[in-house]
């Protein structure tokens, strides 16, 4: 082993990146094998030795021909009924259980079950599932589609987790009580949850459990948004930092009790391990704890082992564990992080002084994670720069502490910790309500979108060159040059089409379409979704709603760099068109609104307008006759005529005309509406070119007179998947039918996107994207 360790010496990084580029290859192409031949030649360039290059590329094909084992593997059904134990990773949220369990092949499958009543809620509540086993009944179901290029992908998450598929549970018939090693590892993690819930205050019992035992499940929502604006949500995460305090404070507590160093570091190397199993099992953990085990083990038997080796060496076994672990986020960002901090360690070395060495550990972090951030979440905070330099000491070494302390009093038969408690928690209230309150403006928020691959490239080339001039003493003016240039240019690469896009956002039920005109002059929202939501019984009710606003239709506008909305478009007071508007106004700058006439006194709007309320965004009633123009783009309300606000026939109906190009949204228009519209402007309409059919293709509208004049070459039904309303419905599907009118649903056919350039129409449909 000593002889392996001192031949890699400092080389240990090729065989992680040529596991990696393995890994990557058998799970999307094999075509990105050719990154190996690549990887080599930079190996050439760095001079290895002839060994070294032939290993690279015997791990390399080796790990490839595993990685594409396993990931065929995922594709293989499951035999059902089958023998399933829970794992650790599994929530109850309202009526529903969901995680993982695996089979009795070791393999791991995600669930979910519908709990029948309250009593069985409690019971499961009750109880520590992991290492539990039931007989499970079911079938295994497809993952859902994402709602669009940006959306959430269930078949990337279970990819991530090495999961084979999705079971949806009938029946579970409790078995037995698996005995493992980890069994009171669970059992001990689960009574600290409730322990922590039980004996602090609620105001603190979230973040104890999201820093003592990685529980981040009820972090306050609006909470952990804020800390995300911050670009501090990785304070939440146990990390290496977490896990070097606790180890030194275990280490010193076992000397100061006359252990003896060698004994204390053996039982370090025990425990630890023990610790990352308790603390949730996050890659940024097991990172952390499997270093910390590499270093100590080398210096146990007087090795020397650099930290990059030991980094790598660390990255080769959890990818050989668990290949998918490739496309988990905090995996790619937990290590690429560390690997800036090793590797720019020359450049940190030279300031002495604590604040500016802080900075410059917090501006490398973030300049070589930030296009992987871009990637993945279409922004960046700008505030996190500093915010890092104050909050990282903040929480590492008073917060965190403070947490330990206060959970070592909870169990002391003495009331020491109400008192900490009664100091502690004014001040950490006052702590939150600041970070609410510099978190507040939008604009720290740099939204240029999602990089392609070829962007991603060009990104990641501009942060190594930059850190390269940093590390061979060039000017801050040069290495801001060499990363601000290719980043400005990214921003405003959107400004540079000319053509008029327009999206049909897959909601579900519900409408919501995205305009943007030529060189994003204008960027148009009508309607944001929503869910009818009913009342229930209380054990019924979620820890965390389903938002659409939030989940489906920001990331789309963010996904897209869209910063600003110019005029949000609230067609009429129903629950599937505006209830997500909230939330796009917390999240996106919304210039003007424009409602249709009394639509804002229905209970609906409520939350809508005190959202509103917190902002400068101008609200506007609008009705037929109202006209706009944006270079060679027009914009005219047809309908309502009237101000008494009545339902959908109170519908803003928005005509658009681009150049020879005509679209009609008309919202939830029915019968009655459409048939004055056609009395009204029946030559403007006649022959359009696309057309967002009305009340979802309910059968209330889409006439035939209607159907007949605008007679589009275009038109979208936009309607969720099997909903209750059987929308589109048959009889309107065989009008448009029957007069060769191409269509798409979005329930079916997914988020669809439009583009009009020199009057020639492209479409694309996200679901036959992502079925390619």
């Amino acid at each position: 082993m000593l002889y392996l360790v001192n031949l890699f010496r400092h080389n240990w990084i090729f065989f992680a990146l040529s596991i990696c580029i393995s890994a990557l290859a058998a799970f999307e192409s094999g075509r990105l094998l050719f990154l190996l031949a690549l990887l080599l030649l930079f190996s050439l360039y760095k001079r290895l030795l002839n060994i070294h290059l032939l290993l690279i590329l015997i791990v390399g094909i080796g790990s490839y021909s595993y990685f594409f084992y396993e990931a065929n593997k995922l594709s293989w059904p499951v035999e059902l009924p089958a023998l399933l134990t829970w794992t650790d990773e599994y929530n109850i949220n309202g009526v529903m259980l969901r995680g993982f369990m695996i089979n009795e092949s070791g393999e791991k499958v995600y669930v979910t079950y519908e709990l029948k009543n309250e009593k069985e809620k409690q019971r499961f509540e009750a109880q520590q599932l992991a290492g539990t086993s039931f007989i499970v009944t079911g079938k295994q179901v497809s993952p859902s589609i994402p709602a669009h290029r940006y959306g959430f992908s269930m078949a990337r998450y279970l990819q991530s987790r090495n999961a084979r598929g999705i079971i949806e549970i009938q029946q579970l018939q409790y078995s037995h009580q698996k005995k493992s090693i980890m069994q009171p590892i669970f059992e001990q993690r689960f009574q600290l949850k409730r322990h922590i819930v039980e004996t602090f205050p609620p105001s603190l019992a979230a973040e104890a459990q999201a820093l003592l035992i990685g529980f981040q499940e009820n972090v306050d929502d609006q909470l952990n948004r804020a800390y995300q604006k911050l670009g501090i949500t990785h304070l939440f995460a146990i990390s290496g930092l977490h896990v070097a305090l606790v180890s030194f404070l275990f280490f010193q507590l076992l000397l100061r009790l006359r252990i003896r160093r060698e004994i204390a570091t053996i039982l370090l190397l025990i425990l630890l391990p023990l610790y990352a199993v308790l603390a949730g099992g996050a890659p940024s953990i097991w990172r952390a704890v499997s270093v910390v085990e590499l270093i100590m083990l080398a210096q146990y038997f007087r090795w020397k082992i650099p930290m990059d080796d030991a980094l790598s060496i660390s990255f080769i076994m959890f990818v050989l564990l668990e290949p998918g672990a490739v496309f988990q986020v905090g995996f790619q960002l937990s290590y690429l992080a560390t690997y800036s901090l090793v590797y720019s360690s020359r450049i940190l070395a030279r300031y002495s002084n604590f604040w500016i060495q802080s900075f410059y550990i917090t501006f490398v972090c973030q300049i070589l994670v930030y296009p992987l951030l871009l990637h993945h979440f279409y922004e960046i905070s700008l505030s996190s720069f500093i915010a890092n330099i104050f909050f990282v000491p903040l929480f590492s070494f008073i917060i965190l502490p403070i947490n330990l302390f206060a959970l070592v009093l909870t169990f002391l038969p003495f009331p020491l910790d109400s008192f900490l408690f009664y100091i502690y928690e004014p001040l950490r209230t006052a702590l939150t309500n600041f970070i609410l309150y510099i978190q507040q403006p939008i604009v720290q928020m740099w939204n240029p979108g999602k990089p392609s691959i070829m962007w991603l490239i060009l990104l990641y080339s501009s942060v190594f060159f930059a850190l390269y001039l940093l590390d061979q003493h060039a000017t801050l003016k040069k290495v801001f040059i060499a990363l601000i240039l290719p980043a400005f240019i990214f921003h405003v690469q959107p400004l540079l089409h000319s053509d008029l896009k327009i999206a049909f956002v897959n909601v579900g039920q519900g409408d919501c379409i995205v305009i943007e005109l030529p060189h994003r002059k204008s960027v148009i929202v009508i309607d944001a979704g929503g869910i009818l939501r009913f009342e229930q019984e209380e054990w019924k009710e979620r820890k965390t709603v389903y938002e659409v606003g939030r989940q489906v239709v920001v990331p789309y506008l963010k996904g897209r760099g869209m910063q600003t909305i110019d005029t949000f478009v609230l067609s009429h007071a129903d629950a599937d068109h505006v209830e997500g508007a909230e939330e796009v106004l917390r999240e996106i700058l919304v210039k003007e609104v424009h409602v249709t006439p009394g639509s804002i006194a229905k209970p609906v709007m409520n939350d809508f307008l005190y959202e509103l309320e917190k902002t400068n965004t101008k609200l506007i009633e609008k009705m037929a006759g109202h006209k706009w123009q944006i270079g060679e783009t027009a914009f005219e309300y047809l309908w309502p005529l009237e101000i008494e606000y009545e339902g959908n026939n109170d519908s803003l109906v928005l005509f658009v005309k681009h150049n020879a190009f005509r679209a009609l949204f008309t919202g939830d228009l029915e019968q009655e509406g459409e048939k004055e519209l056609i009395q009204l402007y029946e030559e403007k309409l006649r022959n359009i070119d696309l057309l967002k059919v009305g009340h979802h293709g309910s059968k209330t509208s889409s006439i035939e007179e209607f159907v007949t004049v605008t007679n589009p070459k275009f038109a979208v039904f936009m309607a969720g998947e099997n909903n209750r309303y059987n929308h589109p419905h048959i009889d309107v599907v065989n009008r448009f039918e029957e007069k060769n009118i191409p269509y798409a649903t979005t329930g079916l056919d997914g988020t669809v996107e439009v583009s009009i350039y020199e009057n020639q129409i492209f479409i694309e449909k996200s679901n036959a994207l992502f079925r390619k």
